[in-house]
This record gives structure tokens, sequence and C-alpha cells, in this order.
């Protein structure tokens, strides 16, 4: 491995051997970064080493493992080019949501932050008095977070057009989904209960009273049924073009819930879990044995990942998001800062401003993601644990990072590298009007 280092490098690897400088920013000054899992340096001071050599024993001790599953464990931690811990690292394991981690670097990296998806809203027919003289048709283009409010907004923004009635149908085409149901014939139905505020249930009252005060409520009542059409027809009117949150947004909302139906769309977006999987280790810099993959949730044992390969994609997806003033904790949970979501499962008691994706099945307990320290700036870490007490695992993985940061010492600031922007930290603007664009309407 030694002829992988530059005199540069290996001047800055004796540095930090000595703690004369701290690698708090060697994800930003280091060229290996393009490479991160090959590079690196053995760590002259093994606290990290002896830190998770006390996990695993814990593990044993407290019976969450036995010794034949000591093997099914994997961990991988890292600051800068220097290894601290190596426990079947390199060892593709059952990830579960931490699939999400190779979701999010695929999606930033193909469709870049600010990119949005359009649904297209469209009528075979013309409007007269307030009626629609034909069918509303809806092209979906893969918007992963149509829900409630997005549809009060579309109908608002329908009624402002002069339509209130459609004598037709109300026409799906392409990739619909709403309230992330992705069947588009059941998507269409909720869509159309949407449209029409009289026929409103409790959920659709409840997602309208959280949204700006003085918003209207839409009437456009749809005669007909909603039907799929493969082939849209080529006579439509188009009539306005709805935005969906940006791609930046909606990375960070399906990181925060771990939600696997906006992962599902995302990966379909991209191409699917075999594109999510190349392309993943191309860009982190890892064998591609390391990242296997049959969705991009990661639901299901079959999806497996390395703890080497999920510490990479994080450090990569860190890169990708400086290059448009973001960072890691943009796009992911922060412990202290996100106070909803899979930090609220579970009495977590993760470090403030770790930056974290957890991953949770039946037998599956993942955690990774950056810990800001003192003494070794950002630590990269992975945690996957096999077994069926799950809980218990989150509670150990917690202990092991608490007990990483004693020996580190806490940072005395958060780095402004992983600090979330404050526009990231507030709540998505769902239903806002701005996103929808009227065509005007031919005489």
């Amino acid at each position: 491995m030694l002829e992988l280092f530059s005199s540069g490098l290996l001047s800055l690897w004796m540095d930090m051997a000595g703690l004369q400088i701290k690698p708090l920013n060697a994800l930003e000054a280091l060229s290996w970064q393009t490479n991160p899992s090959l590079v690196l340096a053995p760590d002259p001071n093994p606290v990290g080493a002896k830190t998770v050599g006390q996990y695993l024993q814990g593990l044993r001790t407290s019976k969450l493992i036995t010794d034949n599953l000591l093997q099914s464990q994997g961990i991988w931690m890292q600051s800068g080019p220097i290894l601290m811990a190596n426990h079947q690292g390199t060892t593709p394991l059952p990830a579960a949501s931490l699939t999400k981690i190779a979701t999010s670097l695929v999606a930033f990296k193909t469709f870049g932050p600010q990119h949005q998806f359009e649904t297209l809203v469209g009528a075979t027919g013309t409007i007269k008095n307030g009626v629609l003289q034909g069918d509303l048709v809806i092209k979906g283009n893969g918007d992963p977070m149509f829900v409630w409010e997005e549809a009060i907004t579309l109908g608002n923004s329908l009624n402002k057009m002069g339509i209130k009635r459609v004598t037709g149908n109300l026409v799906i085409t392409g990739n619909f989904a709403m309230n992330f149901q992705r069947n588009p014939l059941l998507a269409g139905q909720l869509l159309k209960q949407a449209l029409n505020s009289a026929s409103w249930n409790r959920n659709v009252i409840f997602q309208y009273s959280r949204m700006a005060k003085g918003t209207p409520k839409p009437k456009v009542v749809i005669g007909g049924t909603v039907k799929l059409e493969t082939q849209p027809n080529a006579q439509k009117t188009l009539l306005l073009r709805h935005r969906s949150l940006p791609m930046k947004r909606l990375i960070r909302e399906m990181n925060v819930f771990s939600n696997n139906d906006i992962a599902e769309m995302l990966a379909q977006a991209v191409g699917g879990a075999t594109v999510v999987q190349s392309q993943a280790a191309q860009l982190a810099g890892v064998p591609a044995s390391e990242i296997q993959l049959i969705n991009g949730s990661g639901l299901g044992v079959d999806n497996r990942i390395s703890p080497r390969a999920a510490s990479a994609m994080f450090m990569t997806l860190q890169r990708e998001a400086q290059a448009y003033n973001l960072n890691i904790g943009d796009l992911f949970p922060t412990a202290g800062v996100d106070r909803r979501g899979t930090l609220m499962y579970g009495n977590r008691q993760i470090p403030n401003a770790t930056v974290i994706k957890t991953g949770t099945l039946n037998n599956v307990s993942a955690l990774a993601g950056v810990i800001p320290t003192r003494d070794r700036g950002l630590v990269w870490f992975a945690i996957i644990n096999r077994g069926y007490k799950v809980s218990a695992f989150r509670k150990q993985q917690d202990k092991l990072l608490q007990n990483l940061l004693k020996k580190l010492k806490v940072a005395p600031v958060i780095p402004a590298a992983i600090t979330p922007n404050s526009q990231m930290k507030a709540l998505p603007k769902l239903g806002a009007i701005s996103r929808n664009e009227i065509k005007p309407l031919q005489k």
C-alpha cells in the first residue's frame, strides 16, 4: 500500500500521527478522497481499535452475539487517511437502509441538488363557464413527494384557471405516485379526492390544517372515473406544470424518515438498483463486490454493503455536496438538530452533531455516518449488526460512539464542514404555489 502515498500525503500523515494538525478538513485537502477506501495509513494511536474491541467483547458478554455470529458483525472507522478500526469492514453484509446512502449518492450525482420532477396537467377538451368538456390528464414523471398538500395547491391552481368541473375522466399516465402510493390507479383516486374539498376525509383535513393560513379549499369535481393510459392523448392541451421539491430536499426527507417509497422512486429515476449499485461503487472507489443491491431502499437481506463501502459513499457524498456549497448534514439527519424521523425512534443516544443514517430489518441493525471529535476531527464510521435483538444493538451502537467521543473528546465547535445550512434545517414547504406554472390558454 505504501506505493499509493505521495510524499505530500506521507508528510500530512506524519503530522497527523504527531497530532500537530487535526484532520478536521482532511476531506477537502486530500486527493485520496477520490478513492478513500484504498489509500489508508495504520493508526499510530489505536484508540479506535481498542474501543471497537471493547464493543465487540461487550456484545459477547451481554450475549447479544455468540462467537459464531462474531463474523456477522461489521465495523469500519476512519479519520482522513487513517484507518482507526476494521472488523469485517470489507465484507458485504445485509445493510438495510444504509442502502439509501447509495441511492442518495447516485441520485445527487445524476440530477444535482436543484433538479425538480415535473408533473404535467393537461386537458382533452375546451373550458367553458368553469367546465372542462373532456378529460383531465395527469402525466407523472417520478415526483416521490407528491402528497396531499401538493394536490390541494394543484386544485387551487386549476380553480384559478377557471376549472371547477370536469365532465370526463381523470386520466393518469407516466410514473405518477401520491402519498407514497406508487400504484398509479390508486394514486389517481387519491388525487381525485384531494381536488374536491367536499370529498375530503380526516386525513386530508388534517394535512390542510397544517398549510398556510388562508389557503383556499379547491373544488374540482370530476364527473368520470380514474383511468390509466399508457399512451396519452396527443391532442391534449397543457394546462400547468407542477414541480417537485428540489432533489436536495427529496434526499433529505428520504433519509430523515428512511422512507422506502422515496428511495425506490429515486432509484427508478436513475435506472434501477443495478445502476445504483454500479455507479455507487465507482463513485466511492470501492470494489464492485462490496455493494450488492436488489432495490434502492434496503428492504430485504439481499441488499448487502460492506462497512467500508458505506463510509466511502458518505465521504463521496460530502465531496459532491461541497461542490454546491452543501454538505452531508444537508442530506442526512443530525443528532441534536433533527427532532423528527428515525432519530426520534427507539430513544437513541447518539452524540450531538453526529450525522447519521440508520438501517433496520428484523435481524439487522445498522448505523453509519460521521462524528466530529476534538483529537481526530471528522471520524467516519459504519456499524452493521446481525441478530434479532435490534433495540439492544441500537443501544450498544450509541454506547460505542459515546465511548469513542470520551477518548477523543468533544469538538469545541461543530465543524462548518458538516453543519446543516439553515434553509435545510427548516421543514419543507409542501404545497408551495410557486412550484405550479400555469400555462396561458390559447384563445
